[in-house]
């Protein structure tokens, strides 16, 4: 039977792959509901009674039955079916009420710039409800808002109530799940959820191993949990869908009431994403409330969903019972075609990139006619959608429904204990262990750069003698050895960008602090960098033939050691100011030669140009304190012959040089100033992370975070 002119606008674009005589078929089939039944995915085109859509039904949540609701094909894959007993969440009902969230533009208004405009809905126990939306249309802002989790810049106006209650969520009572994976590529998938559960955990060993045992069967891990994340030369790196599987189940070691997520489905294919979907409807069905962000899902994920927020450009165009949007659409005028899957029907209708693609292409024309299923301006379709929600029955189900929920309070959700800070910085610590032990990118690669370092400007400088003319030579093989080891060190920097990405997740769901993390990574650091200190000064030491006493050998390899540990805390400041390798390596070699250029070597410091050169980028460059230092070490207290009845010190015999003091104590003076930078150093990266400061810089712009309810701006 043939839809009403009014909704002929609306059409399959697909309709002809079902068969070739579907190209010529006068009329067009939609989904309507049978009379005095809800609507269900598994009417299809051949009823055998045919509707006419003469007038739209109303459909209530209150009508749909969750037997209406489709499952996926049989023939579809699904999880393994979890080997242990499922545990029972006690879930908790979520109410946002008229929640706005505006964002500060340039440092002015707020109302300037509001990404979510007044939605209201709510989320039960045991049940997945989605917001999904076009790109820019305030998902993940909404889910944000919600967890308690907005940005600097960001802004939030309305009530969010959970039980009831008008109060943040506690600690340990929900988990949230970015829509880019942070995982530790050297770590199994064991050791990745089982070292996350030490952090959250305080409960004895044994209670954490079952968390962890729990985690993997309710994500359908089991044939990949001793697998290693990021692979190795032998062996892939973990699927993509895998992968997120992964960063859920560490949310789910906590045992979360609720569950936020977003995106789940990001980068994954149409199998993984069910597969995925699957598993989270039945994470669902243990009682733990699930709310996630969607850009688009198939038909068969689709029916999966309970409940759907539909944004547009911030606006709440549809929240209710899945199925009833479909009759929602319907209702406005829009009926989804059959052949159209819901999803794609929906981003058609709201999203207003079309409007350029149907501009561009509007001379463009397939097999049926015109190249766009859709005719009318997005905008115009937006105010419609968002005036008939505004005027339906499902509007007014739902707030009956919030003021249900929200008039009695129910159960308060306590925050759960959490290991120490001593444990959290020993369970820290021993992770980096295994983490830099395994990661070539920060161990392995320097040291075997160290190694040809110190082999080839041995091999080069050897045999150089004791004699007066060998002091210039010697000088110079100082400087160039402590110069290229801090300047190899560069390699690290994807290490140390990981390491930051990883606190920054931690930090943000509370499993880890900035002092936990710093110190952690601090002990973890120093074997290493002792290990990279000891082998290649020693290499360099006696191919050189510097002084043969074992207190100058172990200055020497001190003071290449405080020079990595400070050179270290300097490439975790740069690594955290831009988080990307290019922009960190190319920084990072800008500052080295500006400190290579004002140590002293290519002109003696007391000739340098006193403003900014020598004062204060000389006093601040670590090639400045460690070549001086290490100078010193070499020639204060020793001479050399003059012909053959006159000597001169060893210091006035570099001074032509380099400028060194001629105190036995100006090198410790100098080792003292490189652990006061090391420190130092250590100090601004924890304000850096302790403010948080590239959360509330963006372009230079500065803001801070502000969380107010009540009423929005107009």
């Amino acid at each position: 039977m043939e839809a009403p002119s009014s909704s002929d606008q609306y059409r399959s674009s697909s309709s002809s792959a079902g068969s070739p005589s579907a190209a010529a078929a006068a009329g067009r089939r939609y989904y309507f509901p049978r009379p005095g039944r809800p609507i269900s995915f598994e009417d299809s085109p051949d009823w055998g009674d045919d509707i006419t859509a003469a007038g739209p039904h109303t459909l209530t949540s209150a009508s749909l039955a969750s037997s209406s609701y489709p499952s996926p094909s049989p023939s579809l894959p699904e999880p393994p079916a979890p080997a242990f007993r499922e545990r029972k969440v006690a879930g908790a009902a979520l109410v946002w009420k008229e929640l706005t969230v505006s964002v500060r533009d340039g440092g002015r208004r707020y109302c300037s710039g509001r990404v979510v405009k007044g939605s209201s809905g709510y989320a039960l126990p045991g049940t997945l409800t989605v917001v999904m939306g076009p790109a820019r249309s305030g998902k993940s802002t909404l889910l944000r808002a919600i967890a308690g989790r907005l940005r600097g810049a960001e802004r939030m106006y309305g009530e969010v109530f959970i039980n009831g209650v008008k109060s943040p969520l506690p600690y340990g009572s929900y988990g949230y799940v970015d829509r880019d994976d942070v995982l530790i590529e050297s770590l199994t998938v064991r050791e990745m959820l089982y070292y996350s559960a030490l952090l959250q955990l305080p409960d004895v060993f044994s209670s954490k191993k079952a968390a962890v045992d729990d985690a993997i069967a309710a994500m359908s891990l089991g044939d990949y949990a001793d697998k290693l994340i990021g692979g190795h030369c032998f062996a892939k790196r973990l699927p993509t869908g895998e992968r997120r599987r992964v960063s859920i189940a560490r949310e789910l070691v906590m045992r979360p009431h609720v569950l936020f997520i977003d995106e789940p489905l990001y980068h994954l294919d149409s199998v993984s994403a069910l597969l995925l979907m699957v598993t989270l409807k039945k994470l669902a069905s243990t009682g733990c409330t699930v709310i996630f962000t969607m850009y688009q899902s198939s038909t068969e994920v689709f029916g999966l969903f309970d409940r759907i927020c539909l944004l547009s450009n911030g606006n709440t165009l549809f929240f209710g019972e899945t199925l009833a949007c479909l009759q929602h659409f319907s209702n406005a005028g829009f009926p989804c075609p059959i052949m159209q899957s819901p999803t794609d029907h929906f981003l058609r209708a709201i999203n207003t990139d079309f409007d350029r693609i149907i501009a561009m292409c509007k001379n463009l024309q397939d097999d049926q006619g015109d190249f766009s299923s859709v005719s009318m301006d997005t905008a115009v379709a937006i105010r419609t959608l968002e005036a008939t929600y505004k005027s339906s029955a499902e509007s007014a189900s739902v707030e009956s429904m919030i003021a249900k929920l929200t008039e009695k309070e129910g159960p308060y959700l306590k925050a759960k204990g959490r290991a120490s800070d001593a444990a959290r910085v020993g369970i820290l610590t021993w992770r980096s262990l295994i983490i830099m032990s395994r990661d070539w990118k920060y161990f392995w690669s320097r040291l075997v750069l160290y190694m040809l370092l110190a082999l080839s400007i041995g091999t080069m400088f050897i045999d150089i003698g004791h004699s007066l003319s060998s002091v210039v030579v010697r000088v110079s093989a100082i400087f160039v050895f402590v110069s290229f080891v801090i300047l190899l060190s560069v390699c690290g920097v994807p290490a140390h960008i990981n390491e930051i990405k990883i606190y920054s997740h931690e930090d943000a769901n509370q499993h880890s602090g900035t002092s936990v993390f710093l110190l952690g990574h601090f002990l973890s650091s120093i074997p290493f960098l002792f290990l990279l200190s000891i082998s290649s000064s020693l290499v360099f030491y006696f191919l050189i033939g510097l002084r043969n006493e074992f207190n100058f050998l172990m200055y020497f390899i001190i003071t290449i050691f405080m020079c990595l540990l400070a050179n270290e805390a300097l490439m975790m400041i740069v690594a955290y100011i831009w988080l990307e390798t290019y922009k960190c390596t190319l920084t990072l070699i800008c500052l080295y030669v500006i400190m290579m250029l004002v140590a002293g070597y290519f002109r003696i410091r007391e000739a340098i140009p006193s403003p900014v050169w020598n004062y204060p980028l000389s006093y601040i460059s670590l090639h400045t304190h460690a070549v001086q230092g290490l100078v010193e070490n070499e020639y204060v207290g020793t001479s050399f012959a003059v012909g053959t009845t006159r000597t001169i010190p060893g210091v006035q015999a570099v001074r032509g040089s380099y400028d060194i003091s001629s105190s036995t104590g100006a090198k410790w003076v100098n080792l003292l100033v490189l652990l006061l930078m090391a420190v130092g150093y250590h100090v601004v990266l924890y304000v850096l992370l302790h403010l948080d400061v590239r959360r509330h810089v963006r372009f230079g712009r500065v803001s801070w975070p502000s969380i107010h309810t009540g009423a929005a701006p107009k």
